[in-house]
């Protein structure tokens, strides 16, 4: 038998922070790899160590700007191109996931498009965390090992030791995930039903379940503007809930996302750092997925089940 590839992991400009943390858990030095920029915004990559194969795992979130997605492309390809036996892209946050589907006519379908970029450029293997729509598994022709920010949710529930705790979705489509926590929870669930006239703008919402004198955890994927998750934890509140707080894998947290969870009666928003934030705030707290990949890496290298991973 021919001896085993040796492993090698390196990291994205905007995703450094994690991989650090990854290789430091992982026990593995991260890689050097020079993202060279020039005047007109074009940009290249290129690796400081031989990676004729080897085993590559590259670890970049795809969040806004596009640069991050195009950088990961490009490292894909360098390594491709510098002879690595196996490329495996680590995409905590994968980005253009709310575009699974035409909800319109002649609209794209982004989550596809870019299963077909990471694919055509040569990646063999994908690990990412908490997509927004399972299905998106399928676009890809490739393993896509597909995380659950559960196993890092669930033991810090269980440590907040709430009393008469009831799990909630912040809308219908998130059910599954509510549904799921609140079983293995033993605890009741409510949903969220919210309607929209446009994206980010939340027009009527109402809660379906009972909230009063609860201790509420509302469960989500992502949190972008934050609107609907503070909406909904007012209205608990309304309703007679003792406390509201959230957990959602992705802290996208664009435009007035601060400022509406500063001034909501949401008592604490967890997070993984799948996404860095933009700023501190008092009401963030950050649980760190490091561990989570770290072991994934491991099994994946290794050959080994990554069964074990999955609380729920």
């Amino acid at each position: 038998m021919p001896p085993k590839a040796p492993i090698k992991i390196f990291s994205g400009t905007s995703t450094r922070y994690l991989a650090e943390k990854i290789s430091l858990c992982n026990g593995r030095e991260l890689g050097n790899v020079n993202v060279m920029r020039f005047s007109d915004g074009e940009f290249t990559t290129a690796f400081e160590e031989t990676i004729r194969g080897a085993h590559v795992f590259l670890i970049q979130s795809t969040f806004p700007p596009s640069d991050n997605l195009f950088e990961l492309l490009m490292m894909i390809d360098a390594a491709k191109r510098a002879s690595a036996y196996k490329l495996v892209a680590v995409i905590p946050y994968f980005g253009f996931a709310r575009q699974d589907r035409k909800d319109k006519p002649r609209v794209a379908i982004g989550a596809k498009l870019v299963a077909d970029l990471l694919t055509t450029a040569g990646v063999d293997r994908i690990i990412t965390m908490d997509l927004h729509a399972d299905q998106i598994q399928g676009f890809f022709d490739i393993p896509v090992d597909h995380l659950y920010a559960s196993s890092i949710f669930v033991p810090h529930i269980r440590k907040l030791n709430l009393d008469n705790l009831v799990v909630a979705s912040p809308d219908v489509g998130g059910t599954k995930r509510a549904n799921a926590y609140a079983k293995f929870l033993n605890a009741p669930m409510v949903i969220c039903h919210k309607h929209r006239s446009k994206a980010n703008v939340v027009d009527e919402m109402r809660i379906i379940g009972d909230v009063a004198g609860k201790n509420v955890v509302i469960l989500d994927d992502m949190v972008d503007t934050a609107g609907t998750l503070t909406k909904a934890a007012d209205m608990m509140i309304e309703q007679g809930a003792k406390s509201v707080r959230a957990f959602a894998t992705h802290p996208v947290l664009s435009g007035p996302a601060y400022e509406n969870i500063e001034n909501s009666k949401i008592s604490e928003l967890y997070v993984t750092d799948s996404i860095p934030l933009r700023k501190k705030s008092d009401k963030i707290k950050v649980l760190s997925a490091a561990q989570l990949f770290a072991d994934t890496i491991d099994k994946v290298y290794n050959y080994q089940s990554i069964s074990t991973q999955f609380v729920i």
